[in-house]
């Protein structure tokens, strides 16, 4: 079975071979994955079934100053939207800078250099290069253009969490346009990206926490949903049968009824630290698929071979069953994660088949 149809049938809910995967490392596993198996790509490593595509970076060089400190420490890293990404003390870890910490009228707001995000000449070879990917056998999963979420944790990436959560109550009129600002500018890349010819269009805004909502549902629903919704709209009146993988860590099972209401069909990571993988399998099967499932706080890093084989099994032949799984670790595998866990992981997703 080509890896495309592996993926889309999995995401329809149909017999597959085996169950689509997806296995990503952190910057420094991936130098241990270097060292052990003298590969380069993790993707062809892993057979993975997808390919993901972005749009091409931007050429333009706004200036941020305004925004940022004068005296940002060595080796910081400002990205298109203007969010400083500082060095941390160890491995790959970062602390952010707000751009907008201090910018606090929707007027200043609206002259802020925002990336060209939806300008044709990032976008011009996308449609070729996804069919280029189908041709070869591989699903495209496309990344509508965020800092790392698509409308919540870009505005609180630019302008702080405990600040955007004050605007929220304090500020509304400020709070709806950094929000509607991001919302139309996803909007205007998950419809293009579902015309392009996407398989899979990625979203995701983390609102969870590992002990529930970082926010109460009453919140989530006034402020959140509507931007989700309008961006999952936008993709289907494209393409009504492209896949809609939305992201969020921690406990989310409160929301994924409206999830699916709004047109999610993928829920990851689905973290079992505090999601029950196999009760919402059994409650929402027939209508959501799980991405992810395999712990990477507790079975990755202090499982033993043996268990993480068990594992994976155990969550192909429960959540797997009837198709709806591409199983993986549930976020990317960090430092503490021995080589010999990945093998197994790996192992065991090659060999163990999906139960019908």
């Amino acid at each position: 079975m080509e890896p495309r149809e592996r993926l889309l049938r999995a995401l329809r809910h149909e017999p597959t071979d085996r169950a689509p995967k997806h296995i990503r490392l952190t910057p420094p596993l991936y130098q241990v994955f270097r060292q052990r198996t003298g590969a380069a790509s993790v993707e062809d490593y892993f057979e993975w079934e997808m390919r993901q595509v972005e749009i091409a970076p931007t050429t333009r060089r706004p200036d941020f100053t305004p925004y940022l400190p004068n005296d940002l420490p060595p080796g910081t890293e400002v990205d298109e939207w203007g969010v400083a990404w500082v060095p941390g003390s160890m491995y790959h870890f970062t602390r952010m800078i707000h751009p907008l910490a201090s910018v606090n009228t929707v007027r200043d707001l609206r002259d802020y250099p925002w990336p060209d995000v939806t300008a044709d000449y990032r976008r011009r070879d996308l449609s070729r290069h996804m069919a280029d990917l189908h041709r070869r056998g591989y699903s495209s999963f496309a990344y509508v253009p965020c800092i790392f979420g698509t409308i919540w944790e870009s505005a609180w990436r630019l302008r702080g969490m405990e600040a955007m959560f004050v605007d929220m109550i304090e500020h509304p009129d400020y709070a709806r346009e950094l929000l509607s600002t991001l919302t139309d500018l996803a909007c205007d890349n998950a419809a293009f990206l579902a015309r392009a010819g996407a398989d899979v269009i990625r979203l995701a805004d983390d609102v969870g926490t590992q002990r529930g909502l970082m926010m109460s549902a009453r919140m989530w629903r006034e402020w959140l949903k509507p931007g989700l919704a309008a961006v999952i709209a936008a993709a289907r009146r494209e393409n009504p049968d492209i896949h809609i993988f939305y992201h969020s860590d921690g406990d989310v099972t409160e929301l994924v009824p409206e999830f699916i209401e709004i047109g999610v069909d993928i829920l990851n990571p689905v973290q079992p630290e505090c999601m029950d993988p196999i009760a919402l399998k059994k409650q929402y099967g027939d209508r959501l698929c799980f991405w992810g499932t395999i712990g990477t706080q507790t079975t990755m890093p202090f499982g033993t071979p043996d268990e993480v084989r068990a594992t994976v099994r155990h969550m192909i032949e429960t959540v797997g069953r009837g198709g709806g799984l591409v199983v993986g670790p549930s976020h990317m595998l960090e430092p503490d994660v021995p080589w010999e866990n990945v093998e197994a992981l790996a192992d065991a997703l090659r060999t163990t088949p999906v139960p019908p």
